[in-house]
């Protein structure tokens, strides 16, 4: 594990070696203020809660998490460093777990920093701390999704805006399996048991679970599976390119 702490801090460090971390962190606060004082219209709703803060964050981290996710690989294929970086006695699946849990632990920090908005509704109100917290769970998994998702492209090309354009896609294609839209369209021709499977797949429909103040082991499998799974596409992607 020490090969994967070694990787993280190297990785971790790289993004406030630029002005990159301070845009996106920026960029992320700003938006969620944006979209809960304004957009959810959270003053007019008159609850002491963050239902309007936590209900954008699957629409913000659509295009917010690629961005972070689109220079794991990309960049060291186009720098050439990922040739030194796969000659150095490190196995790929370190590389990997590194990179992702740097990057997760990135967009955990820029989470934390809405901890302004959390104070505000408690002064304001009673609300249901418990709620909020699994809440916060919920959208640190949820970024951890797009992440494992934003990895596995990224390391499929050496193009930055590909990476970015093609992870906004796929992760569109798996929050949008749970909207009312795609299961009445799907739900003309298809037998319950596959409308159920393609809704078991939805972002959406895990993190609004966990977004209702319960923590569900299955909600918690379903991400940890799609964690895994897409780490798991990103080692092997990262060992054909060795191996080629």
């Amino acid at each position: 594990m020490s090969q994967v702490w070694n990787i993280f801090k190297r990785e971790l460090a790289s993004y406030f070696a630029t002005p990159l971390a301070f845009v996106f962190i920026v960029a992320f606060l700003f938006a969620t203020g944006v979209f809960t004082f304004y957009i959810g219209d959270f003053f007019r709703a008159g609850r002491a809660d963050l239902q309007a803060f936590f209900m954008f964050h699957p629409w913000l981290y659509l295009f917010l998490i690629p961005a972070i996710s689109m220079r794991l690989w990309a960049e060291e294929r186009k720098s050439g460093t990922l040739e030194i970086l796969l000659t150095l006695p490190i196995p790929i699946w370190a590389s990997v777990l590194g990179k992702f849990l740097a990057a997760w632990a990135f967009a955990g920090l820029a989470l934390i920093l809405t901890f302004p908005i959390w104070i505000s509704v408690n002064l304001l109100g009673d609300p249901d701390n418990g709620v909020i917290i699994a809440s916060y769970v919920g959208s640190f998994l949820l970024a951890g999704g797009y992440l494992a998702i934003g990895a596995a492209i990224s390391a499929m090309t050496s193009n930055q805006v590909i990476a970015f354009v093609v992870s906004v896609v796929v992760c569109f294609l798996f929050m949008a399996s749970g909207l009312p839209l795609v299961l009445d369209a799907v739900s003309g021709w298809a037998p319950q048991f596959v409308i159920n499977t393609v809704a078991s797949f939805s972002f959406l429909s895990h993190f609004q679970s966990i977004q209702k103040g319960v923590i569900d082991l299955r909600d918690l499998v379903f991400f940890a599976a799609l964690i895994g799974f897409w780490l798991f596409v990103n080692t092997v992607l990262i060992e054909q390119r060795k191996a080629g």
